[in-house]
């Protein structure tokens, strides 16, 4: 059976955050190329910049509007984007609340699979009721969707890949998310619910050839197949606001630039940002850095208040400063990018793999320390070091940034960013044909 030939509707809900909704979105645009019909269903605010952006197969993807309850949240705030902390648990509350308007949706699209995120056990819940098959897309990697697994259900035996061994007082500053309540439901009680409504296997954000063992592990904890989706990285597009920067990456050698990000969702402190600021002009390497103040509470009104005194003058064309958001894919893609100073975010892990880029590690929170491991452990990166519980120190970040870019010992790690690159590539179309087989396969 061609799986191009097969008709089959699909309805598609990640969790309310644009980490999650990317590559949610990402996967949607590939299985339309295989015939399916993709529902895609967030809230109002989430959707705006994808229908005001084109997209291939547009008229394979319908946008579904999931209205949240407004006296819970203005609908502004019906998203993680410049959501205050404290209001996070307000808006799982939220979409929990959405689940009648939920139900509605499905009996009136009737799709045959539902493809849903790692906080709605209600959504599962509603397909199993109406007979729809339900699989769960997990956003993690390998690597630390089996860290976590193992130390939920196993805990206090030794995690059995000694490169993922933390102090336990690092293992549970990562576990205590599962702990973190909304609406009178712990995360953990979420995450394993979902888990069980998924209809014989999980889909995981991560390619075969660099997680292969650890999706494997997880598929015998689980007792769920673990199927990887690949990186589902977007093609890079060039907008009319990208020209400023791509016109000055333009003027550099080749491999002489970092790329500097951490995130679309940490904001670091005047202190962290101070200390990189420095970091960076003791590399003495060229560099672009996207610098993100919180929507809220800001506590400096520009720039120039955050940086430390005389650093935009001292840095001078040597290092360009963007507030708020860059093209990072045509600027990972770009000849004169060498490195890329990242939080290891997973979605950004796989974007510097992808494009081939040394990625120098300053983990900040959640998996974000185990992706590091994962970078170093396959040569692709090295790791900035820090004591527990310090900041990140200027020298060290230097050091590395230098070593990765400009030194002689950092020619196998640019070497081994390349080869996994390649390898990644590869293997992406056969990774997508296997799933499509077995999403047909849930409805024989």
């Amino acid at each position: 059976m061609d799986p191009k030939l097969q008709k089959t509707s699909v309805l598609m809900l990640p969790w309310l955050a644009h980490g999650h909704i990317s590559p949610f979105f990402e996967l949607a645009k590939k299985l339309s190329q295989y015939n399916f019909h993709i529902y895609f269903c967030s809230t109002p605010i989430n959707l705006k910049p994808l229908r005001e952006n084109p997209f291939p197969n547009k008229n394979k993807i319908q946008l579904i509007d999931l209205h949240l309850p407004s006296s819970l949240l203005p609908p502004h705030y019906h998203t993680t984007k410049d959501l205050p902390p404290h209001l996070m648990s307000t808006l799982k509350t939220a979409f929990d609340e959405s689940k009648p308007v939920f139900c509605d949706v499905l009996k009136t699209l009737e799709p045959d699979i539902l493809i849903y995120d790692f906080l709605q056990p209600w959504a599962p819940a509603a397909a199993i009721e109406l007979n729809i098959r339900a699989v769960m897309f997990l956003l993690t990697g390998g690597a630390t969707t089996s860290f976590l697994m193992h130390h939920c259900i196993n805990p206090g035996v030794e995690f059995p890949f000694p490169e993922f061994r933390f102090p336990e007082a690092e293992v549970m500053k990562f576990i205590n998310f599962m702990f973190d309540t909304a609406n009178g439901i712990t995360n953990g009680d979420r995450y394993f619910k979902c888990l069980e409504r998924s209809n014989n296997m999980v889909l995981v954000k991560t390619s075969r050839e660099i997680e292969a063992k650890y999706i494997d592990y997880c598929s015998v904890l689980t007792k769920k197949e673990m199927v990887s989706v690949g990186a589902l990285v977007q093609e890079p597009e060039v907008k009319v606001d990208d020209t400023r920067t791509l016109n000055w990456l333009k003027k550099k050698e080749p491999s002489s630039v970092v790329f500097v990000s951490f995130g679309s969702e940490y904001f670091l402190s005047k202190k962290e940002m101070n200390e990189i600021a420095l970091g960076l002009e003791l590399s003495e390497v060229s560099f672009i850095w996207v610098v993100r103040f919180h929507g809220e509470g800001r506590d400096c009104r520009s720039i120039e208040e955050a940086l430390p005194d005389g650093f935009l003058k001292r840095i001078g064309e040597r290092g360009l400063i963007v507030e708020n958001w860059a093209p990072q894919l045509k600027i990972l893609e770009h000849p004169s990018i060498g490195g890329f100073v990242s939080h290891c975010g997973w979605s950004s892990t796989m974007e510097g793999m992808m494009f081939g880029v040394p990625i120098i590690a300053m983990p900040m929170q959640l998996d974000q320390p185990l992706n590091a491991r994962l970078v170093v452990k396959f040569g692709v990166g090295i790791e900035v070091p820090r004591e527990s519980g310090r900041i990140f120190q200027k020298e060290e970040m230097a050091r590395v940034i230098k070593q990765v870019v400009m030194e002689e010992e950092g020619k196998e790690v640019r070497k081994k960013a390349k080869e996994v690159s390649q390898k990644m590539r590869e293997i992406g179309d056969a990774e997508m044909d296997m799933i499509v087989e077995k999403l047909l396969l849930l409805l024989i």
